[in-house]
């Protein structure tokens, strides 16, 4: 059972998120075999001021 767990800077629409699930899940059917059933999609939203990028905050850029 793949999981695959994605951390992303909040804000994203739930259409895009959908979408980012359903393409997650065939890239692991494509590239692994996985059966679509056993794949998990975890994504995890944070926000820009906790999510730094070259030592800076993604709520600074």
């Amino acid at each position: 059972m793949p999981i695959i767990d994605v951390t992303l800077i909040e804000g994203r629409p739930p259409e895009a998120k959908r979408a980012l699930i359903e393409e997650l899940t065939a890239a692991a059917e494509r590239s692994i075999g996985a059966p679509r059933q056993s794949v998990r999609v975890i994504l995890r939203e944070v926000p820009a001021a906790h999510f730094g990028v070259a030592g800076v905050p993604k709520s600074e850029t």
